[in-house]
């Protein structure tokens, strides 16, 4: 009888909430349902009571209320491109932010405010007509949500940052209902969580970025090594990658190319270099050095549009791809360490899984590391391991490929990982929060949990749990 009453409490919230809301709300056997239940990895393979599609952010009061109301886990969706699954939820409720997509651009204050659907590639389209780029990350597919909440490592890194370091302010719409603008005069405590504690805290609502000048087009390169210098390329870019300008911002990758892009069956150690200097002429003699002191077997340097370079790696990572990933933060790139490096590359024999290292260093090390929630600024270098396949017989054995890749990074790892590079087995392990944050930080954590959302109504997420969670209204 108990159990009828909820189902009869649930079933009338969501006829309720059917009807306040601008967009849609979509249950199973409705139309439109089976599509909008998908996420990017497709090992997240879902079925939520009732998927909310925003018509405007006017529609995130009524949905926190229905699972404040109605006790179903909430999951809130941007892009959909986490590959911890955690913008949807079995048999919950789903808010899905994704038609919410806006980009609005001011060229005089350089101030760039993004609804929080969208993608990448709104605001790399939005901004490169102006003369002007937001530092965000690498596949244009990716939400904007997710990547800035979690930090937002990409092509700018060095030069400017993480997306997450360029946020001037955001609004958020809290477990409580209220509304309130974030920034480093209001609401510091907040603006200073959401800056790496993912979405623990509220929907934000609209994100303001301060862009940076880009000159089109930009410098970009990309030098290709076969298997067999991949340790003396490795060497020569230690070597290179000590004291470079900030303009420099390079990822060496290892993977194995769709046939698309002409390489081959092999797999490519690629050192690939976006310099965001207006002047091209020192980022060319830069990369020359690098050709001196690590050949490369092919190469591809010049000119680029930032859109074509932001968009290039898109295809590698299609929506319903099942995905695993791990990340590791370190400094060394000595022998012993490429040896290792090396080692684990040779076993990525197959297309849908690589290595990314991104140097670090330049303008995201000089952001002191109490200004903000991200774990670790001081590492050289963030190495993720990821996957990406599409048959589901493949799940264990590529997961445990990148399991022991990550363990066996373990004697040079520095304290702290990157939320976005992790799958989803942390979601609710205090302990793995703790390990990634740090004592203090995941301290001062808790305490913005237990203040903003005391009841963890954000729980979908790598999750910071309040010190004495109670029971949502």
């Amino acid at each position: 009888m108990e159990q009828g009453h909820s189902e009869d409490r649930i079933n009338a919230a969501l006829s309720e909430l059917r009807g306040q809301l601008g967009g849609s709300l979509l249950q199973p056997g409705d139309a439109g349902y089976e599509d909008a239940r998908r996420v990017w990895n497709g090992m997240h393979d879902l079925h939520p009571r009732a998927i909310a599609l925003a018509g405007s952010v006017a529609d995130i009061d009524p949905v926190l209320a229905a699972a404040r109301s109605t006790g179903l886990v909430l999951a809130v969706r941007g892009g959909g491109h986490n590959v911890a699954g955690h913008g949807s939820v079995e048999g919950g409720l789903v808010l899905d932010l994704g038609r919410l997509r806006e980009v609005a651009v001011d060229p005089v204050t350089r101030l760039v405010t993004v609804e929080p659907g969208a993608t990448l590639a709104d605001v790399d389209r939005a901004t490169v007509e102006h003369g002007l780029a937001v530092p965000i990350g690498v596949i244009s597919a990716t939400g904007i949500a997710g990547l800035t909440l979690g930090g937002g490592v990409g092509w700018l890194t060095r030069s400017d940052g993480l997306a997450l370091d360029n946020l001037n302010s955001v609004h958020i719409v809290t477990a409580a209902g209220d509304h309130l603008r974030a920034s480093e005069h209001e609401n510091a405590d907040l603006f200073w969580g959401v800056r790496g504690g993912g979405g623990n805290f509220g929907v934000v609502s609209a994100f303001t970025f301060r862009a940076r000048p880009l000159p089109q087009p930009v410098l970009g390169g990309n030098l290709f090594y076969a298997p067999e210098h991949w340790k003396a390329a490795l060497a020569g870019f230690e070597t290179w990658s000590r004291g470079l300008p900030d303009e420099m911002n390079p990822i060496v990758s290892f993977i194995a190319f769709p046939a698309e892009f002409g390489l081959g069956d092999a797999v490519w150690m690629v050192i690939g270099c976006a310099w965001a200097g207006a002047d091209h002429q020192p980022g060319l003699d830069l990369i020359d050095r690098l050709r001196r002191l690590a050949p490369p077997d092919q190469e591809e340097v010049g000119p680029v549009s930032w859109l074509e370079w932001q968009s290039a790696m898109d295809s590698l990572f299609p929506t319903g791809s099942r995905g695993y990933w791990k990340n590791v933060s370190f400094s060394r790139l000595d022998g012993e360490v490429i040896d290792v490096v090396a080692g684990i590359a040779s076993e990525v024999q197959w297309q849908g899984t690589g290595i990314d290292i991104h140097l670090l260093g330049g303008a995201f090390s000089r952001v002191p590391e109490e200004s903000t929630a991200y774990p670790n600024r001081s590492s050289r270098f963030l190495m993720n391991v990821y996957g990406f396949w599409s048959d589901a017989d493949d799940d264990v054995r590529l997961t445990e490929f990148a399991r022991q890749a990550h363990a066996r990074m373990q004697p040079f790892a520095e304290q702290g990982e990157y939320l976005n590079f992790l799958g989803g087995e942390t979601r609710q392990d205090p302990q793995a929060a703790r390990l990634t944050y740090g004592a203090d930080k995941y301290g001062n954590l808790i305490d913005l949990k237990q203040r903003y959302d005391p009841g963890n109504l954000f729980s979908r997420n790598h999750n910071i749990q309040p010190r004495q969670p109670s029971t949502a209204p």
